[in-house]
């Protein structure tokens, strides 16, 4: 708590990877007695999750993206007035509501606040997830005053900004964050080996045609103690589990799961893709996994995100187009065959977690546009230590 309340402002693109963290500080701002507005778009709004006492503004914003725009020029003009819109409509927002700092989270529906926080010459922060700097971010690096990322190395950010750069991390949910101090669960020469399949919020096709057959191509000393826990696309279900089914595999399967991080702190074993969110869970828990970066990701970020999990040993990285049933076997073999290699690799996972994430960005934005009362107080005091001071020289 800052002793003095104030307001600020989250701009956030509308998938789960930007407005998750969104939600987060608003969390943790709020507890610490300020006030917060979320800018977003329709389907950031409807993401579950939000603070009650976070209020969404919709705002409009075009995607002035590289390479051909649909639909051509037209497109690229629509995309501008949109972003114009969403300009002059945040600065409405801004008279009323005055925040003491606008944070970015990435995504195009954060530029219009940004661009209006920037003309109102109001501070401003952005948190980059990934291992490289999004578009949008990007493209505001240079004008905002603080960069907030996840990871040590960053790439597409300049080097000339490291003077503004700090390490903070990803906001990880409570219930996940609270696994860090839970020990690794037992893994035996006799015990049950759980995996814990996951292919994002949408699920992953690849996934369902690859593990199946792969987790059977294991030694009988491990397919036989296999547990399966796997998220599927609706339209994988049917499939998925005849094929566990004809490779006697236990599996309980769904296209969504409650309680996520119950499962997490019984796996031995994470299989999925290489989401920013999803490597900060893995790593605040210490769950090794073996990941499968979407190849199709802006700027291949996946691909970029899983190396500080690998180079520590808490994490194997196959690519998809290498991604079969033989190789997830053979990775698979070579992290389970032995439990101390499993352990060894959890631990490995863990010490790449930054469990302050939250608080540390928090603390970030505080740090940003105090109140007038506030400066005030740090006027007088300071005008009451200089004081002091040349009383003592006298």
């Amino acid at each position: 708590m800052t002793g003095a309340s104030r307001h600020y402002v989250l701009a956030a693109g509308g998938t789960g990877g930007h407005i998750l963290p969104a939600f987060a500080l608003a969390q943790e701002l709020e507890a610490r007695g300020h006030h917060v507005a979320l800018i977003t778009d329709a389907r950031g709004a409807a993401i579950p999750g939000k603070p009650e006492a976070l209020t969404a503004h919709i705002l409009p914003a075009g995607r002035l993206g590289a390479g051909k725009l649909k639909g051509g020029p037209l497109g690229w003009l629509r995309a501008a007035r949109a972003i114009w819109e969403g300009r002059r409509m945040a600065l409405r927002l801004f008279e009323s509501f005055q925040p003491s700092c606008v944070v970015g989270f990435g995504g195009y529906p954060a530029l219009p606040g940004l661009l209006a926080a920037r003309s109102a010459r109001i501070p401003t922060v952005i948190h980059e997830q990934n291992a490289v700097l999004g578009r949008v971010n990007r493209f505001l690096a240079k004008r905002v005053d603080a960069i907030a990322t996840a990871y040590n190395e960053v790439q597409r950010l300049d080097p000339k900004l490291a003077s503004k750069v700090h390490l903070v991390g990803n906001p990880v949910r409570p219930e996940v964050l609270a696994l860090r101090d839970e020990a690794y669960p037992a893994f035996t020469e006799d015990g049950l080996f759980r995996v814990l399949v996951t292919g994002g919020s949408q699920g992953a096709s690849v996934l369902s045609e690859v593990v199946p057959d792969g987790l059977a191509m294991l030694p009988p000393n491990l397919r036989h103690r296999l547990q399966v826990t796997q998220q599927c696309r609706a339209e994988d279900l049917d499939a998925v589990r005849r094929r566990y089914a004809e490779h006697g595999i236990p599996a309980e399967l769904g296209t969504y799961f409650e309680d996520m991080a119950g499962r997490l702190a019984d796996a031995h074993l994470f299989i999925g893709r290489a989401g920013a969110s999803t490597i900060a869970e893995l790593t605040a828990a210490g769950r090794p996994a073996i990941l499968v970066p979407l190849p199709i990701a802006t700027d291949d970020h996946q691909a970029w995100n899983v190396r500080e999990m690998v180079a520590a040993g808490g994490a194997r990285a196959i690519r998809q187009t290498g991604f079969t049933a033989k190789e997830l076997a053979k990775q698979i073999q070579a992290m389970a065959l032995k439990p101390e290699t499993l352990a060894n690799a959890a631990h490995g996972a863990w010490n790449c977690g930054l469990p302050r994430a939250v608080r540390d960005l928090a603390d970030l934005v505080e740090s940003f546009g105090g109140a007038p009362l506030m400066d005030v107080i740090r006027v007088e005091q300071g005008a009451a230590a200089q004081t002091t001071g040349q009383e003592a020289v006298a």
